[in-house]
């Protein structure tokens, strides 16, 4: 039995409440935004601001899942056969399980008799509020290659497979390299951090890309392979004091979010924004998100709760049920609006309450569910 590393499982916490305070936050800042009356009403200012706020805040969410990927997983002591066996399988499962569910939901709910607008109020960014069986049935066959905006949340599984057949392959290196060396490598992907900004606000080929090659002078430093390496650095090479640790991590937070808020809200003011102008400065593979990062996983590395203590239980299982909370959540997504609209809350407060609540229901239906299937709850809870 492996032995737990409590201050990974509170990463791991902050990660999921950062995850669930951004996928919270879809309803409101689409009420917000678009004032469709399916979802709420008229455009609310306030809440316009801090959905902006809190979604440039969690921008860390997904960094940080990847960090703790590679700060548990470096080496890999398997073949690459055992490894795939024991990663991929252990995902995939649950994966194509609960994206069918997903894609069912809209045609189960016109065999109901509801009304179509609640794939709206459920899914607030769906293609489409059709609740035909073609519709449904499309979704599933195109699983092997892409998702639907029901199932958002599920663009992470692609991600994730691709990391793990990579891992063995990266380990045989990390395994090796000197500290200097990855500090090298690490180097290279932060100037990779930058490529966004240069390809939309300098050129948008550079560096060797062109109309016919996408494969330029960064491209093979590039990407989420960067965090697993920066997690596993952090662990293993980056031992400071809590005196030098929190004012680096404070400069990092604080100069992040500034970027991310600020360039996000500049964005919003130009005229002729496309979509992928609006996601630039909440894009993960970012200098500033990697920043914002860095600073929690550091800061995260000075908790210290005995392993036995009621906390340290709690964290256990979270990572024992971590995944099939990743599974399930987005089903709670516009529930949990629905109830936070009941309440006279601060406009602040609102999208984290709501992520709460996603968070609580997620993890009560994962528990009950590994509790009762025992061992086969693998097959749907990872």
């Amino acid at each position: 039995m492996k032995k737990q590393i409590v201050w990974l499982d509170a990463v791991r916490l902050f990660a999921f409440f950062f995850l669930l305070c951004c996928h919270a936050a879809d309803p409101f800042y689409a009420t917000a935004t678009y004032a469709n009356a399916d979802v709420g009403g008229p455009v609310d200012p306030a809440m316009l601001t801090w959905g902006e706020r809190w979604m440039a805040f969690v921008r860390p969410c997904v960094p940080l899942f990847v960090m703790i990927t590679g700060a548990l997983m470096f080496p890999v002591r398997q073949s690459m056969g055992a490894f795939y066996k024991k990663r991929i399988l252990r995902v995939l499962w649950p994966f194509l399980i609960w994206s069918v569910l997903y894609y069912l939901f809209p045609w189960i709910t016109g065999l109901l008799g509801l009304d179509k607008s609640i794939v709206y109020t459920c899914f607030i960014w769906a293609e489409s509020d059709s609740q035909s069986f073609q519709s449904s049935l499309a979704n599933i066959l195109r699983i092997p290659y892409t998702f639907s905006f029901i199932a958002q949340h599920m663009w992470y599984i692609y991600m994730l497979i691709g990391l793990y057949l990579y891992m063995p392959i990266f380990s045989a290196w990390v395994e090796r390299a000197t500290k200097r060396q990855m500090q090298v490598v690490l180097g290279l992907w932060g100037l990779s951090t930058f490529l966004p900004y240069f390809h939309q606000f300098v050129s948008t080929y550079a560096f060797g890309t062109c109309t016919w090659n996408s494969f330029g002078l960064f491209y093979y430093f590039a990407g989420f392979n960067g965090y697993l390496l920066l997690g596993h650095y952090l662990r293993y090479h980056v031992n400071w004091s809590w005196s030098r640790t929190w004012p680096v991590a404070l400069v990092l937070l604080v100069a992040g979010f500034l970027v991310t808020y600020l360039g996000y809200g500049y964005i919003m003011s130009l005229p002729d924004k496309t979509p992928e102008m609006i996601e630039l400065f909440w894009t993960y593979n970012t200098i500033n998100v990697a920043c914002m990062s860095a600073a929690w996983f550091l800061l995260l590395k000075h908790v210290s709760l005995p392993a036995e203590s009621k906390a340290g239980r709690m964290l256990a299982n979270l990572t024992f049920c971590g995944f099939g909370i990743y599974m399930v959540h987005y089903f709670f997504v516009g529930l949990c609006y629905q109830i936070i609209q009941t309440f006279a809350l601060p406009v602040c407060l609102r999208i984290p309450a709501s992520a709460l609540l996603i968070f609580a229901f997620s993890w009560i239906l994962v528990s009950v569910v590994k509790k009762a299937m025992g061992r086969r709850a693998v097959y749907l809870m990872g």
